[in-house]
Formats: C-alpha cells, sequence, structure tokens
C-alpha cells in the first residue's frame, strides 16, 4: 500500500471515530445536535394571560342611590318630636333651641322649631368653609411648599404655600397629615446643591401667603393654651403641635419651627445651615430648586370635618379667600366663605363669621342656612361636595361620633358635623328613618350649663327618636 493511500485510510478512520464520538456526545446531550436519550417533554404551557388583558367586572356604586318609594314621614309625627326636644330644660328650653328638618328627596321643610333665629354655630360652622372651599376650588388641588434661591448662591428661601399639615421627615402619600415632608424636600434641596458645588447655605422663610394676624382676637386664650387651635401660618409641622396627642400645646410661631425642622434635615442631607433662621419675602420669579405638595383639597376637607379641626378650617378657608382675591386673613376668609355659599343659592340671613372654624366669640348663623348647606352637600346633581357628606363624622363610629349613638339604633345611620362651646350645642347632618327615607336636620341650642354632657345626650336621643320613628303618615 502506497503512503498517500495510507494517509487516506488514516484520515478516514479518524473522521469516522470522530463522527462517533459527537454522535455519541450528543444523544447525551453533551454538545448540541438534534440526537437525544432524553424522554420527549411535555408540550409547553400556554402563554398566561395578562390580568389588564381580563374583561373588567360590571361597576357597582358605593352608594346606592335613595328609595322615592320610601314613606314619607307625616310632619305632624315629626313636629311632635321637635317640639319635645325643644322643652328639654338640657337645651335651655324652647327660646334657646332652634330646629329644622326638611325631606332630602323633596326639599320639603317636615319640622321645626324657632329655624329664622340666628345662634352661635359653634364648629357646624366648619360646613360653611367646606362647602365653600368645594364649590370654588377642584377637590383635587394641593398646594405647593416650595425652596427657591435667595439674593446669592448659597441662600435658601423655604416658601410656605398653605400646609400646616408637614411631616418632620418623609411624606407619606397615603396620609392627608403628614402627606408631604419637609425631609423630602430637604434631600431634593440638597442634591441640587451638590451638583451646583454648593455646601453651606443660609436660610430665610417666607410665610407672607398670609396676612393680618395669626391668632384671632375672639379666640378665647384659653383654647389655645389647650391646643384647640395654632396660630394660622402658611407653612408648619404636625398643626405646630408641640408633642404628639389631640390637644397639645402649639408652637407660637408655627412656620419659624418649620424653617428649623427644614435646616435640621438639611444637615442631615451634608449642607451646613449657617446661622438662624430669619423671616423674609422670596423674590418674585426666584429659581425653584425643589418642592413637596399637600394632599388634595377634597381629603384635606374631609380630615377637618371628620377631626373638627380648627387651625386647618382656617387655613382652608383663606386658600378660598386668595382664590376669591380677597386676603388671606380672617376677615377675607370669612367674607370669602359667606360669599361662596351665598352665590351657590344659600340663605345666609343672619349669618356672621368671627372666624371660618367655629371656635371665635361673635359668630352666628341660622338652621336654615346649615340646611341649605346640607342640601348641597347631598346633591347628586354637584358632585364635587360628595366627599363633604362622605368627610362628616357617622354615628357611633368615626370623628367626633365615634363615642356617642354606640348603644343606640341609629348607630351608623346618622352623619352629622357637631358643635360644641361654652353653653353651645349644635349638631346638623342627615339620618335614614326605619322607613329608609334620608331626612336632613339641624339643631342649634343656648344651654344653661356650660359642659355639654346633658345638651348632647338630649340631642342624640331626639336623633334616634327620628331615626326609629319611621312616622309614616
Amino acid at each position: 500500500m502506497s503512503t498517500g493511500a495510507r494517509v487516506m485510510g488514516v484520515t478516514m478512520l479518524v473522521v469516522v471515530l470522530a463522527a462517533t464520538g459527537y454522535v455519541y456526545a450528543d444523544a447525551r446531550d453533551l454538545v448540541p445536535g438534534l440526537v437525544t436519550l432524553e424522554p420527549t417533554p411535555e408540550p409547553a404551557a400556554p402563554f398566561p394571560t395578562a390580568p389588564g388583558a381580563v374583561e373588567a367586572p360590571e361597576l357597582t356604586t358605593a352608594l346606592t342611590a335613595l328609595d322615592p318609594a320610601a314613606p314619607e314621614p307625616a310632619a305632624d309625627r315629626v313636629q311632635a318630636l321637635v317640639d319635645e326636644m325643644a322643652a328639654d330644660s338640657r337645651l335651655g328650653g324652647e327660646k334657646n333651641v332652634s330646629v329644622l328638618v326638611t325631606d332630602q328627596l323633596t326639599g320639603e321643610v317636615v319640622a321645626s322649631h324657632r329655624s329664622e333665629t340666628p345662634r352661635t354655630p359653634a364648629s357646624t360652622a366648619k360646613l360653611v368653609t367646606a362647602t365653600a372651599a368645594l364649590g370654588s376650588v377642584p377637590g383635587t388641588s394641593t398646594v405647593a411648599t416650595r425652596v427657591v434661591q435667595g439674593d446669592a448662591a448659597d441662600a435658601l428661601v423655604l416658601v410656605g404655600g398653605g400646609d400646616m399639615m408637614l411631616a418632620a421627615d418623609a411624606g407619606d402619600p397615603d396620609a392627608v397629615l403628614g402627606h408631604a415632608g419637609l425631609g423630602d424636600l430637604a434631600r431634593a434641596t440638597a442634591k441640587d446643591l451638590r451638583l451646583r458645588g454648593v455646601t453651606s447655605v443660609t436660610l430665610t422663610v417666607d410665610d407672607s401667603l398670609f396676612s393680618g394676624p395669626s391668632v384671632n382676637p375672639d379666640w378665647d386664650p384659653v383654647d389655645l393654651s389647650l391646643g384647640y387651635v395654632a396660630p394660622v401660618t402658611s407653612i408648619a409641622v404636625n398643626i405646630a403641635k408641640t408633642k404628639a396627642g389631640e390637644y397639645v400645646p402649639r408652637y407660637a410661631d408655627p412656620s419659624q419651627h418649620a424653617a428649623g425642622v427644614f435646616a435640621d434635615r438639611l444637615e442631615e442631607a451634608g449642607i451646613t445651615v449657617e446661622g438662624s433662621v430669619r423671616h423674609g419675602v422670596a423674590s418674585e420669579g426666584a429659581a425653584q430648586l425643589a418642592e413637596v405638595r399637600s394632599a388634595p383639597l377634597a381629603d384635606v376637607v374631609a380630615f377637618f370635618l371628620e377631626s373638627s379641626d380648627n387651625t386647618i378650617t382656617e387655613v382652608v378657608a383663606r386658600l378660598v379667600a386668595l382664590d376669591q382675591g380677597l386676603p388671606g386673613s380672617f376677615d377675607g376668609a370669612t367674607q370669602a366663605v359667606l360669599r361662596v355659599v351665598a352665590g351657590m343659592g344659600v340663605d345666609t340671613t343672619g349669618a356672621h363669621l368671627s372666624d371660618a372654624s367655629g371656635l371665635a366669640r361673635g359668630s352666628t348663623l341660622t338652621v336654615e342656612t346649615l340646611d341649605d348647606l346640607l342640601t348641597l352637600v347631598v346633591d347628586p346633581g354637584r358632585p364635587m361636595l360628595r366627599s363633604i357628606a362622605a368627610g362628616m363624622p357617622i354615628g357611633g363610629l368615626t370623628g367626633t361620633l365615634a363615642d356617642r349613638y354606640l348603644e343606640s339604633p341609629a348607630r351608623g345611620m346618622v352623619r352629622a358635623k357637631t358643635g360644641s362651646l361654652a353653653n353651645t350645642s349644635g349638631l346638623a347632618g342627615t339620618v335614614q328613618d326605619a322607613d329608609g327615607r334620608q331626612l336632613v336636620f339641624a339643631v342649634l341650642a343656648r344651654t344653661p350649663d356650660a359642659w355639654q354632657g346633658g345638651a348632647r345626650q338630649a340631642i342624640d336621643a331626639w336623633v334616634t327618636q327620628v331615626q326609629a320613628c319611621g312616622c309614616r303618615g
């Protein structure tokens, strides 16, 4: 055999052996190929359907419409209940009590007692501010707390936009109180400063959005000392509370305190704040470095209705005043809220507000005014006001009615705004009677005792009677 033939034979043998080896490796799935000894796999499962592609179920309403076929109450039977309550000595007797009950569906008066007499409204006056706010400003509106450039590269101005509910550090997007946070604002500001090579700044706080005194001269100093209200400014942390709790002392200068908290957050973010914080006004058109925004107005209104927070009510009223082109002061706020509701068809005869929250001495409203406000709030044609109805306390369950109606059949059936001051008790809202008829009611009384325990019991017993009555004709 020639040398060439031997080479060819060896080469062919190598190729055959290599091919055989590859086929073996392929069968063992050691190298890529079509041959395998593994069992045939099951067919792949079908690709899952995305949840968003599933046909949505039919929408259902959270609140069903009132049944127009529900029996109307007999006026004489409800009037008898009103007369009995008006004569109750715990409320001061019939000359000191005003009551109005109307049918929500028809608007007709069912029963009344001295309904045209102006009386001290206490916190039922918050219904004026709530209705004016959501009747003039979109409920989705928010206010901004901003940081802008001062007159020098290392100068900052913290500008209050009307949020006295700021968190001291991070904001909570699911909360109303503490929705926006000064810590978030400081960290965003520090990031901007570091990009420009600035590590040390001076700080000014601008709370000039609101004008006039921050404390109403008609507020009782005791109410201030007990923490029922804070000085009204355009920026504050946690409604200016000095410590945790519902009624606790408030900072005398909420703006200065908020600026101090902001300075602390800047320091923690690596920015040195030189000197002390001072009050000032930002230059018009100053460049903005960062901002945080409050909860929507509708949520803020629901917050002050449920908690009966005086300070936040005053803040919202001042925002209404600014929207109406009036000063953001006590006088501007009270003028603005009454002007707006009057323009919405509310009868404001005899109405005078010394403040927007009902805390000050000298305010007067009639139960007819309160009834008009509530009629607007529950009107299906005014959906922008529905959060007011939803935000009012529920008997035995929420807010300032959480500890009332606990043993009453009216528990959960009454939604109303409370009102309590020394020698004044009020309640205004809606109740569904035993026949399913929804009634609007308002009660204001000048009571003989400063303590309102007995007066509340008398009013709550009456509401319970109305709810349980049915009183069909």
